[in-house]
């Protein structure tokens, strides 16, 4: 017998790099950790890099991200919430412009998480890619929770090349984030990153202070938007800028905006 989904929220995992397995990877710990809960589908950028590591690629990543639900749109009844599936949230606030749903993100979701469950508020980040450092730091800054933040710690390698070498990547990750803990005294550690979903569990027990997975904060918080959230009215269409160059179904969409 097929199960009834209709009680269940739909949440949408919008990943806004262009690797089809990264979108795979989150959606498939989404699934994981929400279960029943919810019915989750996901989508991958059509333009852009094929993992985000650079400012040029998270600027990019942003236009991306709208283009990909635009798209998504166009075919697709709207969804309960929007999961941003990278860590780093680019586009974050022009999505929750152009969206009908609530949106968050994993870099969102993964600092609200770590305030409510630090004793003096305060945490860190380890995450892969050193270009990474100051673009969370804005995020946090953006935010409001750049007072919560003790310390970013990136290790050389992309969240792209721990995903795909996790032998290497967990002792190393592991190290950061004792590293992390002991220079900044944070009360907890996240370890952000979409390629990272799931390792956090993996190393708990050889880092002394709790680690928060970016991902599974990030369902968690989506699917709470998906309760909780007032169902959007039908935005007003105006006389708004005039785009050239963007595709049929973002331009569409902007149009109502």
């Amino acid at each position: 017998m097929t199960p009834d989904t209709s009680a269940r929220r739909r949440l949408l995992v919008l990943n806004p790099n262009t690797s089809a397995s990264v979108t795979a990877l989150v959606l498939g710990h989404v699934r994981g950790e929400l279960g029943q809960r919810a019915v989750v589908d996901g989508v991958t950028a059509r333009l852009g890099a094929a993992y985000i590591a650079t400012e040029a690629a998270c600027a990019i990543a942003g236009h991306a991200a709208l283009d990909a639900w635009a798209a998504y749109r166009a075919q697709s009844s709207r969804p309960d919430a929007l999961l941003l599936g990278c860590f780093g949230d680019p586009g974050l606030f022009a999505l929750r412009e152009l969206c009908d749903c609530p949106v968050t993100g994993l870099a969102e979701a993964a600092f609200l998480q770590a305030v409510r469950q630090s004793a003096a508020g305060r945490f860190a980040i380890v995450t892969g890619g050193a270009a990474w450092a100051p673009m969370l730091r804005r995020l946090a800054q953006a935010l409001g929770v750049a007072d919560a933040l003790a310390g970013v710690h990136t290790v050389a390698p992309s969240g792209a090349q721990l995903a795909a070498d996790p032998a290497t990547a967990l002792p190393l990750l592991a190290h950061a984030c004792r590293e992390a803990a002991h220079a900044t005294g944070a009360d907890c550690i996240i370890l952000g990153g979409a390629g990272l979903a799931g390792m956090a569990a993996r190393i708990q027990a050889d880092v002394g202070v709790p680690l928060i997975d970016s991902v599974s904060a990030g369902a968690a918080h989506a699917l709470q938007l998906a309760h909780t959230a007032t169902p959007p009215g039908t935005p007003a269409s105006g006389d708004g800028p005039q785009w050239l160059g963007l595709s049929a179904e973002l331009d569409a969409a902007l149009a109502k905006h």
